[in-house]
């Protein structure tokens, strides 16, 4: 049985990371493939990155 591992299952997040065109950056898990992916995506531009970091 594939599942998330338990710091991925957590729904609240410390910080807010912002995109450069000044959207919010909130994280998915998206099933591709036949796994679980988890996307960083900027709420204004539907920019998609692998981690908040990757949006700077």
């Amino acid at each position: 049985m594939a599942g998330a591992s338990k710091n991925a299952r957590r729904t609240f997040t410390t910080h807010k990371f912002f995109c450069l065109c000044g959207g919010e950056i909130s994280m998915k898990t998206v099933f591709d493939n036949g796994r679980l992916k988890n996307l960083a995506e900027c709420s204004k531009c539907k920019r998609t990155e692998r981690r908040p970091k990757d949006f700077n």
